[in-house]
């Protein structure tokens, strides 16, 4: 058996855009709760108020917003240099037993404390499984060189699941080892009664989400598609639900009424958004993808991303098929509880006791910066 977790204190950058704020601020919360300390360092532009209300007041969670550039946004590394002179400030500030990146470039920085990077997304990945090609601009061989100079400089690296290590390793042979750990989310609040509409939540403008194909086939739903937004830019989306964006307590509050998830993306490491809409007791509808398929296989139906026409088949069989639809709704629910934020919370615990306890714990990194960022 392990002794009991000390204090242990956390170092853990985040950004405020998407699912990476979901995880990192629900993941913040579970660690406090188990008695670490965790400074929340966010990236990017500021998390907004609702984002913010939704750990406020937790014991040992502390939040320090910055306005370093997110490295996606920033594939050249213009900003590297400052951002790495302010995190390291901050590391002599909070003096953590662990790094918890939830980026890649960050970890070449100079830190004192062992470095856990977290594979969330990667913008080599995103474009081969959304335009079939690599990026060939210079900016973003830039970018993929940090991703590869990160994920080599940590101690240990992350993916969400299986699928997605395998994808990064291919794409970046990096010389550090791997590890999966499943997010997680909390169990669910109590169950509201289902209404007669299709839940499509994602961000809108991200051509991975492929939300576009439901805005087409909307008209010919039984069913509104209900969406945090417009279906789509210049469509006639008369048959979906617009609303503004949802907070994500609001989120939630509506996968707990919505019958359906529809998620048609063609790429998606993980898919928080799908699991919060399983263990809120949706049927699941998703794309033919490696990571959904590792996932949800026997408790989703899954359709070809591109396919039109099968998507409005398996949607408008779902609006009218009750028992198919209530044994999915049943399924997705029990696959749900795999992944729960217990589990991923003692799953990073013990891994930051394994990597704190190490001997490089006490030896100072040299600064590694690639050529690409050299000013």
């Amino acid at each position: 058996m392990n002794p009991p977790c000390r204090r242990l204190r956390i170092l853990m950058t985040t950004d405020a855009v998407g699912g990476v704020w979901v995880y990192a601020s629900t993941l913040a919360r579970a660690l406090c709760q188990m008695g670490m300390e965790v400074s929340l360092v966010t990236l990017g532009p500021a998390p907004r108020g609702d984002q913010l209300q939704s750990i406020a007041g937790t014991p040992g969670l502390t939040v320090e917003i910055t306005d370093l550039s997110l490295e996606w946004l920033d594939p050249e590394g213009r900003d590297f240099h400052r951002a790495a002179d302010r995190l390291a400030a901050i590391e002599n500030r909070v003096k953590p037993d662990i790094v918890h990146l939830n980026s890649y470039r960050e970890a070449i920085s100079t830190w004192r404390a062992p470095v856990l990077v977290v594979a969330h997304s990667c913008v080599r990945s995103w474009w081969l499984a959304c335009r079939g090609e690599e990026p060939t601009e210079s900016r973003w061989l830039a970018y993929m060189a940090n991703v590869h100079a990160g994920l080599s400089a940590a101690d240990r690296w992350i993916a969400p699941t299986h699928s997605f290590l395998d994808k990064i390793t291919e794409l970046y042979q990096p010389e550090s080892a791997g590890l999966v750990i499943h997010n997680g989310v909390e169990e669910p609040a109590s169950r509201t009664s289902k209404q007669p509409f299709i839940l499509a939540a994602g961000r809108q403008w991200d051509e991975a989400k492929n939300l576009s194909i439901l805005a087409d086939i909307s008209p010919c739903l039984a069913w509104p598609v209900r969406t945090n937004g417009p279906l789509g830019i210049g469509r006639d989306d008369r048959h979906a639900e617009r609303s503004p964006e949802l907070s994500h307590a609001a989120l939630l509050g509506t996968m707990r009424c919505a019958s359906v998830l529809a998620s048609p993306a063609v790429y998606e490491p993980f898919g928080l958004t799908v699991l919060e809409a399983a263990t809120a007791g949706c049927a699941l509808v998703l794309s033919d993808i490696p990571t959904f398929r590792e996932l949800w296989d026997g408790a989703a139906l899954f359709v070809e991303p591109r396919d039109r026409d099968e998507w409005q088949a398996v949607l408008a069989c779902l609006t009218h098929n009750d028992a198919l639809r209530h044994d999915l709704q049943k399924r997705a629910a029990l696959k749900a509880r795999r992944y729960r934020l217990k589990a991923t919370a003692a799953a990073y615990a013990g891994l930051y006791r394994e990597l704190a306890g190490s001997a490089r714990a006490a030896v100072p990194r040299p600064h590694q910066v690639p050529a690409e960022v050299q000013p």
